[in-house]
């Protein structure tokens, strides 16, 4: 495995193309799932300059700091390029990072687009006790925890072999200490809703009616309530990890919304 970076960077999934808007894409993981996020963005590169942000598993920041550190990213990557168009689009975990980033600087982006996000997680009794029983969890059992995980992430059905092995392989690398510590700061997330009200960009929230881990349809009609410009999309069959299935292009499913607004 590759030497990891002790601070947050942005992992470009394809070449530069400085000519399309910037899309600023929080996934769900930390440094070990860098595989799964090309997977994850594969079908955005068809209209936008993608830019994962990367989380090192050593990262202990909260949630703020990682805004701030996600930010000071963008705002280097427009010191090279010029001003752009950016989309900002953050999915379970780092639907909470988009959560904070549009508070810190609320006219950056165009439009944003939260995919099964985890602010729901603190609402969740039976995530909250478990969040907390968590380090009580035998090293061995954690260690070989992957195959009774993955599918709680997603229909076995609706992933290729390759989305298997790539959700396998980063649930068994990812450290215990750090899922500790994202369980963690999901359990203790807060946001001043009041504040994400002034949002007047359109926001597209998409919510997965299986998802087996979080409540995700009712949390994305909670936020379209908070939000004055919200769509919201159900995805009937899909799990929490809805980006890898098989079937579901997020490029497309922004197309159908209008929150396309540019030519290829």
């Amino acid at each position: 495995m590759p030497e990891l970076q002790h601070d947050a960077y942005f992992f470009n999934p394809q070449a530069n193309r400085p000519n399309l808007p910037l899309l600023i894409f929080l996934p769900g993981l930390d440094e070990t799932g860098k595989y799964l996020m090309s997977l994850q963005t594969d079908s955005l590169e068809a209209g936008f300059d993608v830019r994962c942000f990367v989380i090192p598993p050593e990262d202990i920041d909260d949630f703020d700091l990682l805004a701030e550190s996600a930010l000071a990213l963008i705002e280097a990557e427009l010191a090279q390029t010029g001003d752009r168009t950016i989309y900002l689009c953050g999915e379970s975990f780092g639907g909470c990072i988009a959560l904070k980033m549009l508070l810190q600087a609320p006219k950056l982006f165009e439009k944003i687009i939260l995919v099964n996000p985890a602010s729901s997680f603190h609402r969740v009794p039976w995530l909250n006790l478990g969040s907390l029983l968590f380090p009580l969890t035998p090293d061995f059992f954690y260690n070989h925890s992957a195959y009774l995980t993955l599918p709680f992430l997603a229909p076995i059905n609706r992933l290729t072999s390759q989305a298997r092995e790539g959700l396998s392989e980063t649930i068994k690398s990812a450290p215990k200490q750090t899922a500790q510590q994202r369980l963690a700061m999901m359990r203790e997330f807060t946001i001043d809703e009041a504040k994400l009200r002034q949002i007047t960009q359109p926001v597209l929230l998409i919510g997965s009616e299986k998802d087996l881990i979080l409540p995700s349809v009712e949390e994305v009609k909670h936020l379209a309530k908070i939000f004055p410009q919200a769509t919201v999309v159900t995805l009937s069959h899909s799990g929490h990890a809805c980006l890898v299935e098989s079937d579901i292009n997020l490029y497309q499913i922004m197309e159908a919304n209008n929150f396309v607004t540019h030519t290829r």
